[in-house]
């Protein structure tokens, strides 16, 4: 049974009040974030659901005189739409879990492939360099000289040592960004098709 002022405040909200609606989500928002947390087990997704349902509250604000029992509505309500939404972010994790195992990826996102392959790659994303930016790094990273040793044996100054430095590094980690964005564009096309 309502209390009379829960009758006046959701006679309020039906009305198109405002005010009284967001007196009614401050006074229930903590306890309703408290409980659907032990459900979700995720910040955001109870953030997510408790505005969800309190959105849904304010679109059929015209049958809110008809509750008899509020404060079991709002609880009923978010406990449903808190295991739908366990529920669809289970399903979503198994989905991708076979997706990952029908692409044989491993834990970091790289297809299945040796350590060899995994070192061709970036073999030939050092080869795409220029000629001076594949002397300096390979100079760096392979003689493990430091940016003077480099300079001097090149014959060019260290500032340029590391301006080619700078933009070898840059493009290498471009070559395996945009081959990641490859592996996953063909795991979301795959998803979409499951």
């Amino acid at each position: 049974m309502l209390t009379y002022e829960e009758q006046v405040i959701l006679k309020e909200i039906s009305e198109g009040n405002e005010i009284a609606f967001k007196k009614l989500f401050n006074e229930w928002q903590p306890r309703l974030s408290s409980f659907i947390f032990k459900i979700s087990k995720s910040r955001e997704l109870t953030e997510e659901i408790v505005q969800d349902v309190f959105l849904k509250i304010w679109m059929t604000r015209e049958n809110l005189e008809n509750i008899d029992n509020f404060k079991a509505y709002l609880f009923t309500a978010c406990k449903n739409h808190a295991l739908n939404a366990v529920k669809k972010n289970l399903l979503e994790l198994q989905k991708l879990q076979k997706i990952e195992l029908q692409l044989n990826l491993t834990e970091d996102g790289f297809f299945h492939e040796s350590i060899d392959d995994k070192f061709s790659f970036i073999d030939r994303a050092i080869q795409s360099l220029s000629d001076r930016q594949k002397q300096v790094y390979l100079l760096s990273r392979y003689e493990k000289l430091t940016y003077q040793e480099i300079a001097d044996r090149l014959g060019i100054g260290k500032e340029s040592v590391k301006t080619h430095m700078k933009h070898a590094i840059a493009s290498i980690t471009e070559i395996i960004k945009n081959r990641n964005l490859v592996l996953l564009a063909i795991l979301n096309h795959i998803s979409e098709n499951f």
